[in-house]
């Protein structure tokens, strides 16, 4: 008889971990009454998710909210995850539309980017529960968490390499590396006066952003290169300063020791 060892044995009975199970995906619907349905269950998905969080919050709740029948969000979405994930861009493409709007009649980059700040607030004071559902993304749903930065800075960057070419911006900076910055800036300001306190910034906070932006992105005038002359001029009046302190220190040093040999 075949002998078989505890551990062999314990291996054996360890049951195979199976793949999360993803809902197949629905259509949008194609009536105005299902559009209008669907949407309002993503709204009171936004809600449900920023008071309760995405591992306490159920399909019950979503649909109490919405105010329609538990049966009918299956029509609309698989599970609570396929809902959040389609919450999450819902909430991107929201916010780069209401930015692209602010920004299409300016023609000035350093008036694009303040007027994208504006609009990226205003939308914040609108949609406050948008960093609590991107902030459970990252645990909930890392792919869909780096979707929304990525996708954000994908148009940042082709922006900033327009106004780049155009001369708008300093040619020296990396496009991408400065649409994160840029990013971390808007979202660390809309934390601080909108979600913390329910405000958009101050006047003193607008006038910062600006001059911020201003001293960061415009391009340069190139300095002044200096003259040879004036260099060479320089570095004499030096060389000629540093050379009479040491004489001066020698001549100090010659008078002690006469003083102390006449002693």
């Amino acid at each position: 008889m075949k002998q078989h060892s505890g551990l062999a044995l314990a291996a054996s009975r360890t049951p195979r971990r199976t793949p999360p199970v993803i809902a197949r995906p629905i259509p949008l619907p194609s009536t105005p009454r299902g559009q209008r349905t669907r949407q309002a269950l993503l709204d009171a998905a936004e809600a449900v998710f920023g008071e309760l969080g995405y591992h306490n919050a159920g399909i019950v709740e979503i649909t109490q909210r919405a105010d329609v029948a538990l049966g009918t969000f299956y029509l609309y979405f698989g599970d609570k995850r396929a809902i959040f994930r389609d919450l999450v861009r819902t909430l991107n493409e929201r916010l780069r539309a209401s930015i692209r709007e602010r920004i299409a009649d300016i023609d000035d980059r350093l008036e694009q980017e303040v007027a994208g700040f504006e609009a990226f607030f205003e939308y914040v004071r609108k949609h406050r529960n948008l960093y609590l559902v991107i902030r459970q993304a990252e645990s909930v749903d890392e792919e869909m968490y780096r979707w929304h930065y990525r996708t954000l800075a994908r148009g940042y960057v082709r922006g900033l390499r327009r106004a780049q070419a155009a001369g708008e911006v300093r040619a020296d900076l990396d496009p991408e590396t400065l649409a994160y910055a840029l990013m971390g800036v808007a979202e660390a300001l809309g934390m601080r006066f909108v979600l913390w306190e329910s405000r958009l910034p101050s006047a003193a906070a607008r006038r910062t952003i600006r001059s911020f932006l201003e001293a960061g992105l415009a391009e340069r005038p190139p300095m002044a290169p200096r003259s040879a002359g004036a260099g060479a001029v320089g570095a004499g009046s030096r060389g000629e300063s540093r050379e009479a302190e040491r004489a001066d220190r020698r001549a100090g040093s010659s008078r002690s020791k006469t003083r102390k040999a006449r002693a």
